[in-house]
């Protein structure tokens, strides 16, 4: 998925922070969310602005980051 359609960042709009495009809503709330157990369905029932796509997209964002990131967190 093209995560690039959905998500935004914007100096000037969390800043700076990747929001789904038209909204408030960081990706990494979105990402809290369903690290803390929501689904994607409780997702959109709460935040009924968003889309399957966009949910997909914050995955998909998070995968990417991650993937394409250089610096790991160590327990030294």
């Amino acid at each position: 998925m093209d995560w690039q359609g959905r998500i935004s960042i914007d100096p000037a709009v969390l800043t700076g922070k990747p929001v789904i495009k038209g909204t408030r809503l960081a990706v990494a709330f979105i990402i809290d969310l369903l690290a803390q157990g929501w689904s994607g369905q409780d997702i959109l029932a709460n935040y009924p602005a968003l889309t399957g796509e966009d949910v997909q997209a914050c995955r998909c964002f998070k995968t990417d980051h991650y993937q394409h990131s250089d610096r790991y967190l160590s327990r030294e």
